[in-house]
């Protein structure tokens, strides 16, 4: 796997140790070109980064190294863990997101994506559950990767967790009368999710199902994100 390195000022000078790392968050740069992207990562003015980015073509840069901590998470929480850049490696994807015309990830990403994200699992000991996206852990901020983003294919490579398409088929588009809504945000709780308080639940609701119920993203309860969120929560 060939890595280029590239230089990013963006990063806490203190070293951290390996035992500290244990999450990978994936990004999408959301910008409306690689070149503008790789300068933003590596510019001082704007004060982000990321450890990678991968190209549309699946070449991968090394912005920061993994032994620091980058600047990408931004305020973010998931399980115990705040502020996730101290605990995590941070892969950017190119594409212009949904402001720009939100693509379809390339086969040449995800390819690459999967190898470096099995290289830092094994190296880091990271859990399957901690594989995340930027949506999971600032969901009411951040949308990315989005929709397109292809976490079943991941999962089936033995990237990330993702439920199986079986336990789901009977139950597409099926309407709840009286959704059980303290149920399914104490099961989003089990999971990780954090930022439950009422006001951003169909923030919530909506990059739930960016993540696990891709067809259909309206924030509206249906039996299937219901069933998919008792699911998850026991993995």
């Amino acid at each position: 796997m060939k890595i280029t390195k590239y230089y990013s000022p963006n990063y806490d000078l203190k070293p951290r140790s390996n035992k500290r790392i244990t999450a990978i968050i994936i990004h999408y740069t959301g910008m409306q070109s690689e070149r503008e992207s790789l300068a933003r990562l590596m510019s001082k003015k704007h004060k982000v980064s990321s450890h990678y980015l991968i190209n549309r073509k699946g070449q991968i840069f090394n912005l920061v190294k993994e032994k620091n901590v980058a600047w990408h998470a931004g305020k973010s929480m998931w399980g115990k863990y705040k502020n996730l850049n101290k605990n995590s490696i941070g892969i950017e994807l190119v594409n212009k997101g949904h402001k720009f015309g939100y693509q379809s990830f390339t086969k040449f990403q995800i390819k690459m994506l999967i190898h470096l994200c099995k290289k830092l699992k094994r190296k880091y000991k990271i859990k399957n559950k901690f594989i995340l996206g930027h949506s999971d852990i600032a969901p009411i901020r951040k949308i990315d990767p989005g929709e397109k983003f292809p976490w079943a294919y991941l999962s089936s490579k033995g990237v990330g967790n993702y439920p199986k398409k079986t336990i789901f088929n009977n139950l597409k588009n099926r309407s709840v009368k009286k959704p059980d809504i303290k149920g399914f945000f104490n099961n989003l709780d089990k999971i990780g999710y954090r930022y439950l308080k009422k006001k951003f639940r169909r923030k919530i609701i909506k990059n739930f199902q960016r993540r696990y119920r891709q067809k259909k993203v309206d924030g509206i309860l249906d039996l299937e994100t219901i069933k998919i969120s008792e699911f998850m929560s026991k993995r």
